[in-house]
Protein backbone atom coordinates (compact mmCIF):
# COMPACT_ATOMS: atom_id res chain seq x y z
CA UNK A 1 0.00 0.00 0.00
CA UNK A 2 1.30 3.48 -0.87
CA UNK A 3 1.77 5.79 2.06
CA UNK A 4 -0.27 9.05 1.75
CA UNK A 5 2.78 11.16 2.55
CA UNK A 6 4.82 9.51 -0.17
CA UNK A 7 2.02 10.07 -2.68
CA UNK A 8 1.88 13.73 -1.68
CA UNK A 9 5.65 14.13 -2.09
CA UNK A 10 5.53 12.44 -5.51
CA UNK A 11 2.74 14.79 -6.63
CA UNK A 12 4.92 17.80 -5.75
CA UNK A 13 7.88 16.59 -7.83
CA UNK A 14 8.69 18.76 -10.82
CA UNK A 15 10.25 17.61 -14.09
CA UNK A 16 12.60 20.24 -15.50
CA UNK A 17 12.97 19.59 -19.22
CA UNK A 18 15.36 21.39 -21.55
CA UNK A 19 14.91 20.70 -25.25
CA UNK A 20 17.93 21.66 -27.35
CA UNK A 21 17.14 22.01 -31.04
CA UNK A 22 19.79 20.12 -33.02
CA UNK A 23 22.40 21.93 -35.03
CA UNK A 24 21.81 22.31 -38.76
CA UNK A 25 24.00 22.45 -41.83
CA UNK A 26 24.82 26.02 -42.81
CA UNK A 27 24.31 25.56 -46.55
CA UNK A 28 21.56 27.48 -48.32
CA UNK A 29 20.12 24.45 -50.10
CA UNK A 30 18.20 23.09 -47.10
CA UNK A 31 16.25 19.92 -47.84
CA UNK A 32 13.57 17.91 -46.08
CA UNK A 33 15.60 15.07 -44.63
CA UNK A 34 18.64 14.24 -42.54
CA UNK A 35 22.29 14.93 -43.31
CA UNK A 36 25.60 14.98 -41.46
CA UNK A 37 26.60 18.27 -39.87
CA UNK A 38 29.29 20.34 -41.56
CA UNK A 39 32.30 21.72 -39.72
CA UNK A 40 30.75 25.13 -39.20
CA UNK A 41 27.71 23.58 -37.52
CA UNK A 42 29.93 21.39 -35.34
CA UNK A 43 31.91 24.47 -34.28
CA UNK A 44 28.68 26.11 -33.13
CA UNK A 45 27.79 23.04 -31.08
CA UNK A 46 31.16 23.14 -29.31
CA UNK A 47 30.60 26.82 -28.54
CA UNK A 48 27.35 26.16 -26.63
CA UNK A 49 28.46 22.99 -24.84
CA UNK A 50 29.38 24.78 -21.62
CA UNK A 51 26.16 26.78 -21.42
CA UNK A 52 23.75 23.87 -20.99
CA UNK A 53 22.40 22.88 -17.57
CA UNK A 54 23.50 19.69 -15.87
CA UNK A 55 20.93 16.94 -16.12
CA UNK A 56 20.31 13.58 -14.49
CA UNK A 57 18.91 12.27 -17.77
CA UNK A 58 20.14 12.96 -21.30
CA UNK A 59 18.57 11.70 -24.49
CA UNK A 60 18.38 12.45 -28.19
CA UNK A 61 16.16 12.05 -31.21
CA UNK A 62 17.49 9.27 -33.48
CA UNK A 63 18.42 11.37 -36.52
CA UNK A 64 22.01 11.84 -37.61
CA UNK A 65 22.01 15.58 -36.91
CA UNK A 66 20.66 15.02 -33.40
CA UNK A 67 23.08 12.22 -32.53
CA UNK A 68 26.02 14.20 -33.96
CA UNK A 69 24.95 17.23 -31.93
CA UNK A 70 24.80 15.12 -28.76
CA UNK A 71 28.16 13.47 -29.47
CA UNK A 72 29.83 16.83 -30.13
CA UNK A 73 28.50 18.07 -26.80
CA UNK A 74 30.52 15.29 -25.23
CA UNK A 75 27.61 12.99 -24.41
CA UNK A 76 28.22 9.27 -24.56
CA UNK A 77 25.76 6.37 -24.78
CA UNK A 78 22.75 8.65 -25.15
CA UNK A 79 19.54 6.63 -25.58
CA UNK A 80 17.56 7.49 -28.74
CA UNK A 81 13.97 8.62 -28.31
CA UNK A 82 11.94 7.71 -31.44
CA UNK A 83 9.02 9.88 -30.26
CA UNK A 84 11.20 12.98 -30.74
CA UNK A 85 12.04 12.18 -34.38
CA UNK A 86 11.36 14.64 -37.17
CA UNK A 87 8.22 14.76 -39.29
CA UNK A 88 8.02 11.95 -41.82
CA UNK A 89 8.14 13.89 -45.09
CA UNK A 90 7.05 10.98 -47.29
CA UNK A 91 7.45 11.75 -50.99
CA UNK A 92 8.95 15.18 -50.19
CA UNK A 93 11.98 13.67 -48.48
CA UNK A 94 15.24 14.96 -49.94
CA UNK A 95 13.60 17.91 -51.70
CA UNK A 96 13.89 21.61 -50.90
CA UNK A 97 10.93 23.77 -49.96
CA UNK A 98 11.27 25.65 -53.25
CA UNK A 99 11.17 22.39 -55.21
CA UNK A 100 8.01 21.28 -53.40
CA UNK A 101 6.41 24.70 -53.92
CA UNK A 102 7.12 24.46 -57.65
CA UNK A 103 5.88 20.90 -58.16
CA UNK A 104 3.12 20.55 -55.55
CA UNK A 105 1.93 24.05 -54.58
CA UNK A 106 -1.59 22.96 -53.57
CA UNK A 107 -0.24 20.12 -51.45
CA UNK A 108 2.21 22.43 -49.68
CA UNK A 109 -0.50 25.02 -49.05
CA UNK A 110 -2.78 22.35 -47.62
CA UNK A 111 -0.03 21.00 -45.35
CA UNK A 112 0.77 24.45 -43.96
CA UNK A 113 -2.90 25.38 -43.40
CA UNK A 114 -4.43 22.11 -42.16
CA UNK A 115 -2.69 20.34 -39.22
CA UNK A 116 -4.38 17.08 -40.19
CA UNK A 117 -3.18 17.12 -43.80
CA UNK A 118 -0.35 14.91 -45.08
CA UNK A 119 -0.35 15.35 -48.87
CA UNK A 120 3.20 13.98 -49.10
CA UNK A 121 2.05 10.60 -47.81
CA UNK A 122 4.08 11.06 -44.65
CA UNK A 123 3.11 12.56 -41.31
CA UNK A 124 0.74 15.38 -40.42
CA UNK A 125 1.35 18.13 -37.87
CA UNK A 126 -1.40 16.64 -35.70
CA UNK A 127 0.41 13.30 -35.67
CA UNK A 128 3.72 14.71 -34.44
CA UNK A 129 1.98 16.88 -31.86
CA UNK A 130 0.19 13.82 -30.49
CA UNK A 131 3.28 11.60 -30.24
CA UNK A 132 5.40 14.29 -28.60
CA UNK A 133 2.59 14.98 -26.11
CA UNK A 134 2.50 11.28 -25.18
CA UNK A 135 6.27 11.29 -24.63
CA UNK A 136 6.13 14.40 -22.44
CA UNK A 137 3.33 13.11 -20.26
CA UNK A 138 5.06 9.74 -19.85
CA UNK A 139 8.14 11.27 -18.21
CA UNK A 140 8.26 10.01 -14.62
CA UNK A 141 7.60 12.67 -11.95
CA UNK A 142 10.92 11.88 -10.28
CA UNK A 143 12.93 12.38 -13.50
CA UNK A 144 14.35 15.67 -12.20
CA UNK A 145 16.34 17.57 -14.81
CA UNK A 146 16.08 16.12 -18.34
CA UNK A 147 18.09 17.39 -21.29
CA UNK A 148 17.17 16.24 -24.80
CA UNK A 149 18.52 17.04 -28.27
CA UNK A 150 15.49 17.18 -30.53
CA UNK A 151 14.28 18.09 -33.99
CA UNK A 152 12.85 21.54 -34.57
CA UNK A 153 9.43 20.01 -35.27
CA UNK A 154 9.48 18.10 -31.97
CA UNK A 155 10.34 21.27 -30.05
CA UNK A 156 7.45 23.08 -31.71
CA UNK A 157 5.09 20.22 -30.85
CA UNK A 158 6.25 20.29 -27.21
CA UNK A 159 5.43 24.00 -26.92
CA UNK A 160 2.00 23.44 -28.47
CA UNK A 161 1.26 20.73 -25.91
CA UNK A 162 2.64 22.67 -22.93
CA UNK A 163 0.47 25.70 -23.72
CA UNK A 164 -2.60 23.69 -24.69
CA UNK A 165 -2.52 25.61 -27.97
CA UNK A 166 -4.36 24.50 -31.12
CA UNK A 167 -2.24 22.55 -33.58
CA UNK A 168 -2.57 25.46 -36.02
CA UNK A 169 -0.05 27.29 -33.78
CA UNK A 170 2.69 24.82 -34.76
CA UNK A 171 4.00 26.88 -37.69
CA UNK A 172 3.98 30.10 -35.63
CA UNK A 173 6.65 28.85 -33.22
CA UNK A 174 10.22 29.58 -34.29
CA UNK A 175 12.91 27.29 -32.86
CA UNK A 176 16.30 28.10 -34.42
CA UNK A 177 19.10 25.51 -34.42
CA UNK A 178 20.85 25.26 -31.02
CA UNK A 179 18.14 27.23 -29.26
CA UNK A 180 16.53 25.80 -26.14
CA UNK A 181 12.97 25.34 -24.93
CA UNK A 182 12.52 25.14 -21.16
CA UNK A 183 9.50 23.27 -19.79
CA UNK A 184 8.56 22.40 -16.23
CA UNK A 185 5.95 19.77 -15.48
CA UNK A 186 4.11 18.53 -12.43
CA UNK A 187 0.97 16.46 -11.98
CA UNK A 188 0.33 16.28 -15.73
CA UNK A 189 0.60 20.04 -16.25
CA UNK A 190 3.36 21.73 -18.24
CA UNK A 191 4.61 25.30 -18.13
CA UNK A 192 6.82 27.12 -20.62
CA UNK A 193 9.75 28.82 -18.90
CA UNK A 194 11.73 31.62 -20.49
CA UNK A 195 15.51 31.21 -20.38
CA UNK A 196 17.49 33.59 -18.19
CA UNK A 197 20.60 35.45 -19.26
CA UNK A 198 23.65 34.69 -17.12
CA UNK A 199 24.38 37.55 -14.75
CA UNK A 200 27.89 38.90 -14.92
CA UNK A 201 29.65 41.13 -12.38
CA UNK A 202 28.01 44.43 -11.61
CA UNK A 203 29.59 47.45 -13.29
CA UNK A 204 31.46 49.83 -10.98
CA UNK A 205 29.55 52.88 -9.82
Amino acid sequence: MNHPRRLDERARMTVRLTLLCAAARTERDVRFGDAPLDERALHRVRAVAGTLPRAATRCSAPSRRCTETARTLGWESVPPQPALRDLDMGSWYGRTLDEVAATDPSGLASWLADPGAAPHGGESVTRICDRVAVWLDALPPDAGRVLAVVEQAAARAAVVHALGAPHQAFWRIDVPPLSTVELTGRSGRWNLRMAELPLGPRPPR
